[in-house]
């Protein structure tokens, strides 16, 4: 020790550091990889099929979306081509982006704040009243012969109940061929899939809800906050901030992949594609016509979308409590 009560023990090794140079960003991150290798080493097991069954089928499909491939020949290379047909020439395709826009635009934030109300809602119940009103919310998105329920309700002949109901009512003459009338298949469709939207975001809220501390609550009511709309602003919402963002990545992928409702509600393909959406376009493409190339480009398309607007949503999930 010093005079001055400074320790001078460390100074030749940091006189020794300063010529070195700073290290690199690999280095630092091969420091920290080092340092936590056995968190790494539990998780190699699932990121190496994460990589094998996500992000190399993900690439190897943006490479062949470039070529023409009918899985009998080898690949031939056509560069943009299969763009410039989705975009130029595929009339269908344009009348499935927009169908698809429209589910995702009515049925994503719709699902999604239905999702959280529900969800808030049901936490507010018992213990056990909360159990079985999760399970009935939950139900329809795991049940199998979901849809024959709404085949039923939407026949078109007398025995469909909506066509009894109206029938009965006086509105209607004749029955309605609802899955069968462009004007109204599409709608269906939306209708079926907010039924079936409250699904693993319902269940990622509820569990969001769950894990707030109470004493937030009690210290926001001491730093000014009056009633429960301030709560769910100030500090439920960001408390569950996790939750909010698993929840949107969750339902904007639901909301932009419908396909099996429209299929077996309207058929396949519906009445003047009315109900067609990217999803079951690239189904035709890819599992019938056998047209991989340009299958492939379409996932890449309906991919980037998604990617996008994700992107674009978790930054404004971001703000919430700000």
């Amino acid at each position: 020790m010093s005079r001055a009560g400074i320790d001078n023990t460390n100074i030749p090794q940091q006189t020794a550091l300063i010529g070195r140079p700073a290290p690199t960003r690999f280095q630092l991150w091969w420091q920290e990889v080092k340092k936590n290798k056995h968190s790494y080493v539990l998780m190699s097991p699932y990121m190496l099929l994460f990589f094998l069954f996500t992000v190399l089928p993900v690439c190897i499909a943006i490479v062949i979306s470039f070529t023409y491939f009918n899985l009998l020949e080898f690949p031939k290379w056509v560069g943009w081509h299969n763009y410039s047909r989705m975009f130029l020439e595929d009339e269908i395709f344009l009348t499935a982006i927009k169908n698809t826009f429209i589910f995702a635009g009515i049925t994503g934030p719709i699902s999604y704040a239905m999702c959280f109300v529900f969800a808030w809602l049901v936490n507010e119940l018992k213990p056990k009243m909360r159990a079985f009103m999760t399970l009935a919310f939950y139900a329809p998105s795991i049940s199998g012969n979901v849809f024959f329920i709404w085949l039923i309700i939407f026949s078109g002949d007398r025995y469909g109940f909506m066509n009894g109901f109206l029938l009965e009512l006086g509105f209607i003459n004749e029955p309605i061929q609802f899955l069968r009338d462009e004007h109204y298949v599409l709608w269906i469709v939306l209708i079926v899939q907010l039924w079936l939207s409250l699904g693993v975001s319902f269940l990622a809220f509820i569990a969001g809800l769950q894990t707030i501390d109470r004493t937030l609550f009690e210290a926001g009511a001491v730093d000014g906050i009056k009633n429960r709309w301030q709560e769910l602003w100030f500090i439920t919402l960001p408390s569950m901030r996790p939750q909010l963002l698993f929840g949107a990545v969750m339902q904007i992928t639901a909301s932009f992949a419908v396909a099996d409702v429209s299929t077996q509600l309207a058929g396949f393909p519906s009445v003047n594609y009315a109900a067609h959406t990217v999803v079951t376009h690239l189904e035709d493409y890819g599992t019938i016509r056998f047209e991989m190339g340009y299958a492939s480009a379409i996932a890449t398309v309906l991919f980037l979308i998604m990617v996008t607007v994700n992107i674009v949503v978790q930054k404004l999930l971001r703000k919430v409590g700000e």
